[in-house]
């Protein structure tokens, strides 16, 4: 029962739940191979988006992500140091190792977001409408990157008996040196005895964040999908996005018990910039919902024009020279 995951109140039981696998002697977490799938689905499905709604060349959101993967790792490690910088300080030599998981996404959205803005000011694209098209994907790689957490048995919620309640073997966290993370918070003395057949285990019961989260992000993603043909302005997709998924994680950080805190105040980094987003959005949207017709962005900036075949005599133009003209 010690690899085992289960939901008592849904029925569901979930034997041999492994964190990686061993080729060859070498271990591949599956935390960084449902990362890397869900970047690669996120990256196709914006591919096709930009395609279908013509605003821009498609090769550019390779372009971009290409560009963008070092720095969102970079900029999402970080973020995870600097506010568990009590433990890092101390073993330095493991803020390279990101394995075993310790990635905030806060961080990889900030970085994200400046190789974006770097990247559309050099491109002469309108940055609200690359978001417009990039949302998608950037949901659907959150919707297939929160089960990483669930192979890690991380990102977990406090004790709760509610209906999707997830049991975890306490020996789970025993066996990897973890066994802080439930006994510092209180989980490790609420941990439920399970008996099934002739094996017995302690398992912690929690609220299942992960889970939550990448239901949001669907919900979410299904809802801006049916809006998109209703949208007023470029880059109100981009803002709904914005203020949907930062409602959201105001919820969910309340509910975790490994949040990254602001020292000295003991306040949850990511539920303080959950609940600005959520502000700061929802301002912009009412403003604009009111004024956008006024707004530069009630019409959108360009329309992509595919670069043609090669004529006879003359060499196809460049990559960066691709044809934009402006919308009358």
């Amino acid at each position: 029962m010690e690899h085992q995951i289960r939901f008592p109140h849904l029925g569901i039981v979930l034997k041999n739940v492994g964190d990686g696998i061993n080729i060859g002697g070498f271990e591949i977490k599956y935390y960084g191979m449902i990362i890397a799938t869900g970047f690669l689905l996120g990256l196709i499905v914006s591919y096709y988006a930009a395609k279908h709604e013509n605003k821009f060349d498609p090769e550019l959101v390779f372009d971009y992500l290409i560009t963008m993967i070092i720095p969102a790792i970079v900029g999402a490690r970080l973020y995870y140091v600097i506010f568990s910088w009590d433990y890092y300080k101390n073993h330095l030599s493991e803020i390279i190792q990101i394995r075993n998981g310790g990635l905030a996404i806060y961080g990889g959205v900030i970085a994200g977001a400046i190789t974006l803005y770097i990247f559309c000011k050099k491109k002469h694209l309108s940055m609200l409408q690359f978001g417009d098209v990039a949302v998608k994907g950037l949901l659907v790689g959150q919707i297939l990157g929160r089960w990483g957490n669930f192979f890690n048995r991380e990102a977990f919620g406090s004790y709760t008996n509610s209906l999707f309640a997830m049991q975890i073997p306490t020996n789970f966290f025993i066996e990897h040196g973890r066994i802080d993370e439930i006994v510092s918070n209180g989980l490790y003395d609420k941990a439920t005895y399970v008996v099934s057949g002739n094996e017995a285990a302690t398992f912690i019961q929690v609220h299942p964040t992960f889970l939550y989260e990448s239901l949001w992000c669907a919900v979410l993603l299904i809802i801006l999908v049916l809006y998109r043909k209703h949208k007023k302005y470029e880059g109100e997709l981009f803002l709904l996005y914005l203020f949907g998924y930062g409602l959201g994680r105001v919820w969910i950080e309340g509910l975790r018990t490994d949040q990254l805190l602001l020292p000295g105040i003991g306040i949850p980094v990511s539920q303080l910039l959950a609940g600005a987003l959520v502000i700061g959005t929802g301002i912009a949207l009412l403003y604009l919902g009111r004024h956008h017709k006024n707004s530069p962005m009630h019409r959108s900036v360009t329309k992509y024009e595919p670069m043609p075949e090669k004529i006879k005599g003359k060499k196809p133009p460049k990559w960066n020279e691709r044809l934009f003209k402006n919308m009358k």
